[in-house]
């Protein structure tokens, strides 16, 4: 009778443990699922708004001209003089063509920079390891972002790119222009270059609004600038 007890004993042990590791794997596999359709949301959001910005980007681009030249120039001239030249005239003549072709504040595009790369302007940064991974070049764009802008901008995307000035500054314009056409506000959009949409919208949630530090700090940099400019 007492072995047929312990024998009972073991057995009821043994249907506890494999009912635990089912449960577990149960619960891994649920949480796994729950990421995969996070990863589906996200990735449809993206489908939808970059099909809304497709609708309504123009397809005949202002490029630079003799009437608006010596503005570019002047404009590349402020932000190589702010940056102690660490960024190059040729990028700034580039960036203030490209922002004025999506009408976007071509300040708002250089304090970003600024901010990214941590006034380093470096076109070979990588940032941190992060559980997203690393971020890449002066516009510090991740892997798993910069295809999809590639192919909303129209051009090819190799990793190697987004370590060429032009390519990322061009992207950093284009994705801008994207973000500010989706919230039509540049607290949102800002935020949501530095946190990703979803992470915007969840910033959002927890603060009751979109004005985070990331946004404040180019918004009022880029004034700034620009008043400094006007002064001269």
């Amino acid at each position: 009778m007492k072995k047929n007890k312990w024998v009972y004993r073991g057995l009821i042990s043994v249907i506890a443990i494999i009912f635990i590791i089912s449960f577990k794997e149960y619960q891994t596999r649920i949480d796994t699922l729950k990421q995969e359709k996070q990863k589906l949301e996200q990735k449809n959001n993206q489908l939808e708004a970059t099909a809304s910005y497709n609708d309504i980007k123009s397809t005949d681009v202002e490029t630079a001209n003799y009437k608006n030249w010596a503005e570019l120039e002047n404009t590349a001239d402020n932000f190589v003089a702010d940056s102690d030249g660490e960024f190059k005239k040729s990028w700034g003549i580039y960036l203030a063509n490209e922002a004025k072709k999506y009408e976007i504040d071509a300040y708002i595009v250089y304090e970003l920079l600024k901010v990214e790369t941590g006034n380093t302007f470096d076109p070979d940064l990588v940032g941190p390891e992060t559980k997203y991974g690393q971020a890449y070049g002066m516009s510090q764009f991740m892997k798993n972002t910069a295809p999809w802008i590639a192919d909303m901008a129209d051009l090819p995307y190799d990793e190697e790119l987004l370590f060429d000035p032009y390519y990322s500054i061009q992207l950093s314009v284009v994705y801008l222009d994207f973000l500010h056409h989706e919230y039509d506000n540049w607290d949102e959009a800002l935020t949501a270059y530095h946190r990703g949409m979803s992470g915007m919208e969840t910033y959002k949630e927890s603060n009751g609004t979109a004005k985070s530090d990331y946004a404040n700090k180019i918004q009022t940099k880029a004034e700034e600038h620009k008043t400094v400019v006007l002064a001269k």
